[in-house]
């Protein structure tokens, strides 16, 4: 079968299920669970085994219980096909499905049926490798849980784990075979997801370390034995393999495999070609002007940004404008951990200088003696040590020396060190005392670094402040890229230019990030509908998590559960540190750029991919811990009615679901009295979901801010579900409510029944306002005389009972009964009489009523201004009630007004309104014609 139909189930990343291809609508995260465990069980799985796995808290019954509706849910959703169900076991039929796990296996399986080792693939085995590796889109179930089953927690875990193996098996041996084709970019990239599956898996290090060794790469080659190194120290403890270091010491040697091809050796490692460069416009004249003011004397230009803003291209564009300019360039880098390595970057710097300066002559050159203690090959060192400060100014004008004579011996030279942050003190040392001296030597020094990796005082920071002040030195700080910058990029790429908008919402125009994405998906690694985070950038972002202490890495894993913005408060209740703690932990994540300080005080991640990653990596258990804080945090200080949403989420997601369901009750009350309808009704929904008790009240609720939307539907659906659950006391209520949404929908019979049946079980003082509607539901349906008697009869117990609200409703439909018959005079009595009651009443929804009755009668008796007046003041207290059906009566009524004063052109515009309006309103699917009709009530 073809993914276009039929049942699709893709669970290696995010699940994704399509049902003929549209995507599967469940509403609850265990549905998705079960077809998960369904489809990779392979067979009949028995009903016990599901409610243990996924509701093991549950009582017995009350498990089947909710076995048996997840599943009529999930087979509703699959329209009846491929799930087959009896009384003892569950089967997901999938032999005419399409499963992403057993594809990947099935490919897996037929490299194994060309007759050769597992671990030497053939051509044959490129196109199922292939295909494999492009199933996998992210670690199993990526970002999907169930509460309350640790159960469903370790399956998903162990399922994890397996696939990540299988994974990890396609991309080594495809990275293996295109190696021996000699299609190296890719075998490399394919290493660099291998080695992401599992970075303490030291084959994968060699592998890869082969493979940029045999593409010419060398110096990546080396950087990924460092790599290696430190990652075995920090996490196990222990050196590499003797293998691993001898496979290092052939490629430092030369004796490993010879490059593949000489573009393949001229390739940076680093540097993308590839893209262009964009949004750097400033920076690249900036450097231009830097090398052009390179006279008798040098100059220094600082590069800094956040890791991933594109420092090393701009490194490597300098390199490009410097040879077109005729420049001696030297580069070099810093590598992370090797800051205690004395000279080390110094020591390279000299063998680049020496190596572009062939022609320089080592052997008279007074300085070799001194330059032999970095670089021994240049002969013995001198004996004396370099204990006292004339021996290490000697030392340092020396090296200093040899650089100046082998860059500069044809013109100005140029020096560049990228990721300067992490030399070497002694490196550092030395120059600061070149800079001092860039008098006299026309040398243009280039240095990138992360701000955040340089504090106050740090020797960088004295170096850049001695260049401002002797104005020998500049500092750029590329900023991000903007939305356009980023859609250049998708577009030379080839990409659909539609989802630069999301990628740059996503990356935070993060130069790295953008380009790792457009790779993978000109790669075809993910679709544009669905992308991971990019190994290469996760690897990025977890550098710059796992170098933190354990108090930053507490607070930060505090605000990646609190989520969007945060404040100082919020965020020390939920880390349980104390306030100097969580200050002090705030100021360090600042100046690290994990997170922005904003004008307010608040708090909010760079981009919302890390926390995303400090949140993924974190166990169920600490996050259920932080939630808990997180809710507590919020509730304090008086804030449990000013938030109750943001306390109910992180109850939910704390496990808590009768505690979160109480909240989201109250967050969906609050919402109702600021008239947030949509965000009610989201609210309550799950209130009811998470077990609220109060269900006929909820539903109720629920049916009221579903009318003002217009979702007639949702409402019936929900007043239907309150009367059969309500108690006596409740239940006119419920019948009351919904007789008006009958009536709403021109169902008068229905209308006329369900209001009956509220004032037979009503006191008859507490009937006038079901009077009043009555009466409006007999002048609907014609019966003048009925509707006359029951407004009277409304009236009279309105008066008796004081009921101001009730008494408005009354004189509003005596007018409407009024304007009917064509009393003009008594019309607009009666309309201003229900208009001055409402009012008084505080009643807004009564006000508007009365206001659009009295303003129709005006504009019938030609007072064309005071009826638009009056109608306009009745569409906002609509508009503000969110009642989109009266909105959208009000609006027609306007533009007739309108149009009768000559003022076409806004009777339009509100005539489109109307209309976009009404086609909205009522149930999807369902012509319903008397909808359109509304103009009084």
């Amino acid at each position: 079968m073809t993914a276009a139909a039929g049942l699709r189930i893709d669970l290696l990343g995010p699940p994704l299920v399509e049902v003929d291809s549209v995507a599967l609508a469940v509403d609850t995260r265990k549905a998705t669970a079960l077809l998960a465990y369904l489809a990779l069980a392979g067979g009949p799985v028995r009903r016990d085994a599901l409610t243990t796995l996924l509701w093991p808290d549950a009582a017995p019954e009350r498990a089947r219980s909710a076995l048996r509706r997840t599943l009529s849910t999930l087979r509703a959703a699959l329209g009846g096909r491929w799930l087959e169900t009896d009384r003892e076991v569950a089967v997901l039929d999938l032999d005419d499905a399409w499963l992403d796990v057993r594809e990947l296996r099935r490919l897996l399986a037929e490299c194994a049926t060309h007759g050769h080792p597992a671990a030497e693939p053939c051509s044959r085995c490129l196109g199922p490798l292939r295909q494999a590796v492009a199933l996998d889109r992210g670690p199993f179930l990526h970002g999907f849980g169930v509460r309350d089953s640790v159960e469903f927690d370790d399956w998903q875990q162990l399922v994890a784990q397996e696939l990540r193996r299988e994974v990890a098996v396609a991309l080594e041996r495809l990275a293996v075979a295109l190696g021996a084709q000699g299609e190296a970019a890719e075998a490399i990239a394919l290493a660099r997801r291998r080695l992401a599956l599992d970075p303490l898996h030291e084959p994968a290090h060699r592998e890869l370390m082969r493979l940029l060794a045999a593409a010419g790469e060398r110096g990546a080659a080396l950087e990924q034995y460092r790599a290696c190194v430190r990652l075995l120290d920090r996490e196990l403890g222990v050196r590499p393999l003797d293998e691993t270091s001898a496979l290092y010491h052939a490629i430092l040697e030369g004796t490993a495999p010879a490059p593949v091809s000489p573009a393949a050796r001229e390739a940076p490692a680093v540097v993308d070609k590839e893209h262009p460069l964009v949004g750097r416009e400033r920076e690249l004249e900036m450097l231009r002007r830097s090398l052009e003011e390179v006279g008798p004397d040098g100059r220094l230009v600082a590069i800094a940004g956040e890791a991933g803003i594109g420092k090393t291209r701009l490194c490597a564009e300098l390199v490009s404008l410097a040879h077109a300019n005729g420049a001696r360039v030297v580069a070099v880098r810093g590598f992370d951990g090797e800051s205690g390595l004395a000279f080390g970057v110094a020591a390279s710097l000299v063998r680049e200088a020496l190596a572009a300066a062939t022609e320089v002559d080592v052997s008279g050159a007074w300085w070799r003696a001194e330059a032999a203690r970095l670089v021994p090959e240049l002969g013995p060192p001198p004996e004396a040590a370099l204990d006292g400060p004339a021996a290490q100014a000697r030392f340092y004008e020396a090296n200093c020396a040899l650089l100046t004579d082998c860059l500069t011996a044809s013109g100005a030279g140029v020096l560049v060190v990228d990721d300067v942050h992490w030399a070497d003190g002694a490196t550092l040392g030395l120059l600061a005392y070149l800079l001092n001296r860039l008098p006299s030597r026309p040398l243009l020094i280039a240095v990138a670094l992360r701000p955040e990796e340089v504090p106050s005082g740090h020797p960088i920071q004295r170096m850049l402040a001695d260049a401002r002040r002797a104005r020998a030195g500049s500092v750029l700080s590329p900023g991000r890229l903007t939305t356009t910058d980023v859609a250049t990029l998708v577009e030379d790429a080839g990409l659909d230019g539609a989802i630069a908008p999301r990628l740059h919402r996503e990356s935070g125009g993060l130069p790295f990030f953008v380009v790792e994405v457009v790779d993978g998906l000109s790669r075809g690694e993910h679709s544009t509908g669905e992308w991971p985070l990019p190994a290469a950038v996760r690897d990025l972002l977890g550098t710059r998590v796992a170098v933190l202490g354990e108090l930053d890495g507490q607070v930060l894993a505090a605000a990646a559960a609190l989520g969007g913005t945060f404040d100082a408060e919020t965020v020390r209740g939920t880390s349980g540190r104390s306030d100097d703690e969580t200050v002090a932990a705030l100021e360090e994540l600042s100046s690290r750029g994990l997170l922005v300080e904003r004008p307010d005080g608040s708090f909010d991640f760079r981009h919302e991919q890390l926390r995303e990653l400090v949140y993924d990596d974190m166990t169920l258990a600490r996050r259920r811990l932080l939630h808990r804080r997180a809710a507590a945090a919020l509730g304090a200080r008086g804030r449990r009615h000013e938030q109750p949403a943001a306390v109910a989420r992180h109850l939910e997601l704390a496990g808590d679901d009768l505690a979160a369901a109480d909240r989201y009750r109250a967050a969906g009350d609050r919402a109702r009295r600021l008239y947030a309808n949509a965000e009610a009704a989201f609210h309550y929904r799950a209130a009811l979901a998470l077990g609220d008790p109060h269900v006929s009240k909820l539903q109720l609720a629920l049916g009221d801010v579903e009318t003002l939307r217009g979702e007639y539907g949702a409402a019936a659906a929900a007043y239907e579900t309150a009367a059969a659950n309500a108690d006596e006391t409740l239940l006119p209520d419920v019948e009351h409510r919904l007789g008006l949404l009958h009536l709403r929908r021109g169902a008068w019979e229905l209308a006329d029944a369900a209001l009956a049946s509220a004032l037979e079980r009503l006191p008859r003082e507490a009937g006038a306002r079901v009077l009043a509607d009555q009466s409006l539901v007999a002048h609907r349906r014609g019966d003048a005389d009925g509707a006359e008697r029951l407004a009277r009869e409304s009236l009279e117990l309105s008066e008796r009972a004081g009921d101001t609200a009730a008494q408005a409703q009354a004189h509003n439909i005596l007018g409407m009964l009024a304007a009917g018959r064509g009393d003009h005079d008594a019309a607009v009595a009666e309309a201003q009489r229900s208009l001055d009651l409402a009012r008084s009443a505080g009643d807004r929804e009564a006000e508007a009523a009365a206001a659009n009755n009295l303003a129709l009668a005006l504009g019938r008796a030609g007072a064309t201004d005071e009826a638009i007046v009056l109608t306009t003041t009745a569409l906002q207290a609509c508009t503000e009630l969110g009642d989109r059906h009266r909105e959208a009566a009000l609006r027609s009524n306007l533009a007739d007004l309108l149009h009768r004063d000559g003022r076409d052109e806004e009777a339009m515009v509100e005539l489109k309104l109307a209309a976009r309006l009404f086609a909205e309103i009522g149930e999807d699917g369902k012509l319903e014609p008397e909808i359109w009709k509304l103009t009084d009530w």
